[in-house]
């Protein structure tokens, strides 16, 4: 098991329309994409159960390989802006991806 932190460059979350957010992961090398891809180690029902939702609010989960990126969009909680709701960017979600391991063997390099 590796830290997603380890693997991604980037591990972001932002507003896509007021009723759905999105989650970014760029990893650091098409290497490490494509063995993350293969293993389907990250999907729906993985960022269901992180976020604590059921899996049909997850709108979208997909592998993005221009960028090398796994991308998700789900519903927000609440509307953008709505009372009660705490971070109108949707730029403040992605902490419970930051304790996340994924299967990887220690023969691969996180950093190539």
């Amino acid at each position: 098991m590796k830290p997603l932190v380890e693997l991604a460059q980037v591990i972001r979350t932002k507003n896509a329309g007021p009723y759905e957010l999105t989650l970014d992961i760029i990893f650091k090398s098409r290497r490490i994409y494509e063995q993350v891809k293969k293993e389907n180690s990250l999907n729906a029902a993985l960022i269901a159960r992180v976020y604590g939702v059921p899996e049909p609010d997850i709108l979208k989960a997909i592998y993005f390989d221009p960028a090398c990126a796994f991308k998700a969009t789900m519903k927000r909680p609440l509307p953008c802006g709505d009372p009660g709701e705490r971070d109108i960017y949707g730029a403040q979600q992605h902490a419970p991806l930051l304790n996340l391991l994924l299967p990887w063997e220690d023969e691969h390099e996180s950093d190539s």
